[in-house]
């Protein structure tokens, strides 16, 4: 599997207290850009939950939405929302948990030496076509604390070993909007 490309964003893999909770917030109506499960999101300046850019700080990854699009009766339950969506009733899924543990897709090879550096996401904004991210995380890991997730280990998973093609790491984030700077954990 590492050795074959199919990223699938952030996905959960456990959380330190043993509990992973999503919380639910709302996406602005007309919000002008896709977001996909798995996807790493912000809170926006006006509250909203955004997609977070390669370099931003962020809040956690996207977990599904629903509303009710402008005109309809009966609410829209997805994976993902459509950029520009009239709607109203939005509630938006996402995890903040600033401990929890994703894995993700590096987009090269990840050797054991690299866990405890940091990298930034790549192909932030791609979807798989069925509501899914496809982000992945940036294989030029560095020990610089300014990228946005943090390596804590090598995914336990068939197939997938330190040093393949397309490793899969676990990562925590680094770059939290709810974490100081000046005091990381």
């Amino acid at each position: 599997m590492s050795s074959t490309n199919a990223p699938f964003g952030l996905r959960t893999a456990y959380s330190p207290s043993g509990t992973i909770r999503e919380m639910a917030s709302t996406i602005a109506s007309g919000y002008n850009t896709d977001i996909y499960t798995g996807q790493p999101v912000k809170i926006g300046t006006n509250g909203t939950i955004e997609v977070a850019a390669a370099g931003e700080r962020l809040v956690g990854a996207f977990a599904g939405c629903q509303y009710l699009p402008t005109g309809a009766q009966r609410p829209v339950i997805s994976p993902s929302w459509p950029a520009n969506a009239g709607a109203t009733e939005i509630i938006a899924y996402y995890t903040m948990d600033p401990y929890l543990v994703y894995e993700i897709q590096a987009d090269g090879p990840v050797t054991q030496a690299e866990v405890g550096q940091q990298a930034d996401f790549t192909n932030v904004a791609n979807s798989n076509g069925l509501g899914y991210s496809t982000c992945t995380m940036d294989a030029a890991t560095s020990a610089s604390t300014a990228a946005q997730l943090r390596v804590v280990g090598i995914a336990n998973a068939i197939n997938n070993t330190a040093g393949d093609a397309y490793t899969i790491v676990q990562v925590q984030i680094a770059q939290h909007q709810y974490v100081s700077t000046e005091n990381p954990f």
